[in-house]
């Protein structure tokens, strides 16, 4: 058995489309993942699986979510062994000052990281730093000129559909949640 995370992208942002982790938990379980843990409110479930398809597996939960839930959620699933690479091989830059805001920003398939970044622009380098790494960007920049930064303004381009972000501290928690 293999270790996943399933994103779920817009969940319980804003009182929208609302869904109870311990449902969401039990519908995984119920669904035959094992290991289930559900981390937050903003749609991260861990779990265990066997098949090893991961394209299956995020058309599985995004059924599962439709079925128990009657919404229509995008999921993007990736490996604990996947997203611990991400995170070793992250930027220097990244997370390191706690005066920026330090985002992973998750990729939904089909699209691709360079896809995501070939839609939002190339960095303003004076206010922000991006890099990637698989299908995780990472993204950091001064609180201070956050509203000056392009990936700041991602949220009213079509590339926002197809990523869901977690800040950096989400997603240490979510590898160590994994071990």
């Amino acid at each position: 058995m293999r270790k996943y995370i399933a994103l779920l992208r817009g969940i319980n942002v804003g009182g929208k489309n609302k869904i109870s982790m311990t449902e969401l938990k039990a519908a995984f379980e119920d669904n035959g993942y094992k290991d289930v843990v559900t981390y937050i409110n903003s749609g991260n479930v861990i779990f265990s699986s066997c098949n090893d398809n991961e394209e299956n597996i995020r058309k599985n939960c995004e059924a599962i979510i439709e079925d128990k839930f009657n919404l229509s959620i995008l999921v993007t699933i990736i490996s604990a062994e996947d997203l611990s690479a991400a995170l070793q091989n992250a930027p220097i830059w990244w997370d390191k000052d706690i005066e920026s805001k330090n985002n992973a920003i998750f990729v939904i398939p089909p699209s691709t990281a360079a896809d995501i970044i070939e839609q939002v622009g190339i960095a303003k380098p004076e206010y922000e730093q991006v890099g990637y790494y698989g299908q995780v960007i990472f993204w950091s920049a001064p609180i201070e000129t956050f509203s000056k930064t392009r990936w700041a303004k991602i949220v009213g381009k079509s590339a926002y559909n197809n990523v869901t972000i977690r800040n950096s501290n989400t997603a240490k928690k979510l590898l160590e949640l994994l071990k």
